[in-house]
Order: C-alpha cells, then structure tokens, then sequence
C-alpha cells in the first residue's frame, strides 16, 4: 500500500442517486450522521435480506473524514436477473465481483466479466450489470460523493470527452499482470484522477502466509481494504479484528494501522485509495 500525495478533490460512486448530504442539523433538527471512523465488516456479520432479483447485504451509509458520503452494500443477482435498468447518477462508483459472471452494460455497449474483475462507472455515463452464469453473482457496491460530484457533466464523462479522467470501465481479473514479490506478489488496477476525484489509485495484494505488508504505519487519505481470499487480520488504532474472502477493512484519515496474513495460505486483498479537498493533512512529526 504505497502512500499517496495527490492532488485534492475527488469523489466516486453510489448505487443509486444519492444527494450529498448537509453538515448540520436539517430544518426538522435531525442532525446528520457523524463521520465514520476506522471499521472491520466481517463477511460472516453482514446481515442477508432477500430482494425479488436475490439478496443483498448493507455495509454502510455515511459520511466520512474526507468524503460527504460513502455507501456501499453487496449485492447477489440470481441467474438471468439483472441489477435494474440502465441508469445514471452524478456520483462514481465501482464493483468488485466477488463470484460469478456478469454482462456489464456502459453506455450501450455490453461487455462480460469473470470473478475479481473491477467494474468503474464514471459520473452519468449510463450503466447495468446482468447474470449471465449459470450461479448466483454476487459483488461489493462503492459509491462515494464529495463537493464535486455537484459539477459533474449531466451528459455523462463520455459525451463530455473529459481529457485525463478516468471513463467508465473494466478491468479484467485475467488481464491485471501479476508482479512477483519476496512476500508475494502485486497486480496493478489504476492510478488516475477521475471526473469527481483528483486520484483513484487501487492494487491488489497477494501475501505469502504469515507475512506483513509493511509496517504499521498512517497517512491522510482514507483506505478501503477488501479480501478476495484467505484470512487477514489487521490492527487500527491498537483494536485487532480478522475477515476473510468478503470482508471489508476501512482506515480512516491518519488512523494507525498495520496488516497481516494469519492463514496458512496465501491472502489476496484489492486496496483502494482517495484524497479530496476534506483530506486532512499529515500528523505532525513528533521531534
């Protein structure tokens, strides 16, 4: 998990269309949600809920240091069911497929990805997925919304031909090349602004068992850590919890943090990281 120091400004996705929330108490005095601090959502504790296209699981809803609003919830499409109809909102949002095979929809063009493919949509480009398998599929939603998602073009970061942002994609588990590491290995997803974000950076680690990414360490971007396979175990802020495959680890703006495989196998584990113009600064360095 390389530290970033990008430029600031950024947001990604949601689901559904999702107003930015307000800051303060609304006109009913219902004060707003309080940021999200560092979190561990177990797989095994996500509660299950059955949809008329097949289950979904919530993450979370809800502000953070750095992001006006972040949602995310999983999704499992039953065979030949599809997510909704094509659609499109301002905020950006990207998938990760955790099993199955989906037909992805982006601006009338269809395109099929396997198992551990990343899907990102860009602000109002047009999108859907189906299951196309023979299996339930089923996939982890991310949607994020800073300030800047209220200027994103309402024709969509295709029509709008934006120079340097990143469009909707994605990218193929099959595709991402895989380095070889002394304690693993790593697969390279994107290092790109976006049309709401200054930066998406995201990567995919594979650890050997037993070993430790890196020391534990803090930087200001928040982290979203989700694992495909094997059993990790990270420690934030002095409180240690475990997830294996499904399981999604969030590290909040200069929260201390430090990861380990504690399987006996390998563990592979996407990483994501942001930086918006909420991006808190560095902890000053103690002398």
């Amino acid at each position: 998990m390389n530290p970033l120091r990008l430029p600031r400004a950024i947001c990604l996705p949601l689901a559904l269309m999702l107003p930015l929330p307000a800051f303060a108490a609304n006109a009913t005095g219902v004060a707003p949600a309080a940021p999200l601090g560092s979190k561990v959502w177990a797989w095994d504790n996500l509660v299950v809920k059955p949809t008329p296209n097949g289950l979904r699981r919530d993450v979370v809803d809800q502000p953070t240091a750095t992001l006006a609003r972040f949602e995310s919830h999983v999704t499992t499409l039953h065979p030949g069911r599809m997510s909704h109809a094509p659609h499109q909102h301002a905020q950006e949002e990207f998938i990760l497929l955790k099993e199955g095979t989906l037909d992805v929809h982006i601006n009338g063009q269809v395109t099929r990805a396997d198992t551990g493919s990343i899907l990102f949509f860009a602000s109002n480009d047009l999108h859907n997925v189906t299951n196309v398998g023979d299996t339930p599929a089923t996939y982890l939603v991310f949607n994020f919304a800073t300030a800047a998602t209220k200027t994103a073009p309402a024709e969509g970061v295709a029509a709008a031909r934006l120079p340097g942002k990143l469009p909707s994609q994605i990218f193929h588990w099959n595709k991402l090349a895989f380095k070889p590491g002394p304690k693993g290995g790593r697969r390279e997803i994107v290092n790109s602004p976006t049309c709401t974000c200054a930066n998406l950076e995201g990567h995919i680690t594979t650890l050997k068992a037993g070993e430790t990414p890196h020391a534990a360490h803090q930087h200001p971007d928040e982290e979203l850590v989700i694992v495909k396979d094997g059993t990790m175990e990270c420690t934030v802020d002095g409180i240690t919890q475990r997830g294996g495959p499904g399981s999604i680890f969030f590290y909040g703006s200069n929260a201390m943090h430090g990861m380990k495989n504690v399987g006996h196998t390998e563990a592979t584990y996407y990483v994501f990281r942001v930086i918006t113009e909420a991006t808190p600064q560095p902890p000053a360095k103690k002398t």
